[in-house]
């Protein structure tokens, strides 16, 4: 299988984030990165540095070998990167042409989902809320949903998950 080097991408990380070219590959970011500890290195975040310098786009976006979605964005690398490279910045570069390309995780289009029909990731329960009201915490102000809807329909959100808005109505009148 041949490799192709794709200058073009490379050069729009490089110009999204020029941090990337100061990564000389010293693999401090690995060897401190939990995930790299816990997948015993099948994520590697000098890996994916290395693979965005070659301008590897076909590893990184369709193949995602390695895979940037892993990446928890505690920041452990970016603190302990001797050249000061931004990998977490350049990880979300990279989801986010992922995410162009149709090329994502399912639980992404089900968080989506779920803030597009209840203006959060993960809505507050009534037991929750209820507990919060005994222990007389203050009450939870939630934006309002189709507030939220119009701006994800605005930026095209609900088009890149493939969020099919006619079945939700009519499950909804038939409820």
């Amino acid at each position: 299988m041949a490799t192709t080097i794709d200058f073009k991408f490379r050069n729009e990380i490089i110009k999204d984030n020029f941090s990337l070219s100061y990564c000389y590959q010293c693999g401090t970011c690995s060897s401190a990165c939990p995930i790299a500890l816990v997948t015993k290195g099948k994520f590697n975040p000098r890996k994916i540095i290395e693979e965005s310098l070659l301008g590897l786009k076909k590893y990184l976006v369709k193949l995602q070998k390695p895979n940037v979605w892993q990446c928890s964005t505690c920041q452990l690398c970016v603190e302990l990167c001797p050249q000061e490279v931004n990998l977490t910045e350049i990880f979300n570069l990279i989801k986010n042409r992922c995410v162009k390309d149709g090329k994502y995780p399912e639980g992404f289009k089900s968080q989506g989902t779920m803030i597009l029909e209840n203006a959060m990731a993960i809505p507050f329960q009534s037991a929750i809320l209820r507990r919060r009201e005994q222990l007389g915490l203050p009450k939870l102000e939630m934006a309002e949903v189709n507030e939220i809807q119009t701006l994800l329909k605005e930026t095209q959100f609900d088009k890149i998950i493939n969020y099919d808005w006619f079945s939700k109505s009519t499950e909804k009148k038939e409820e």
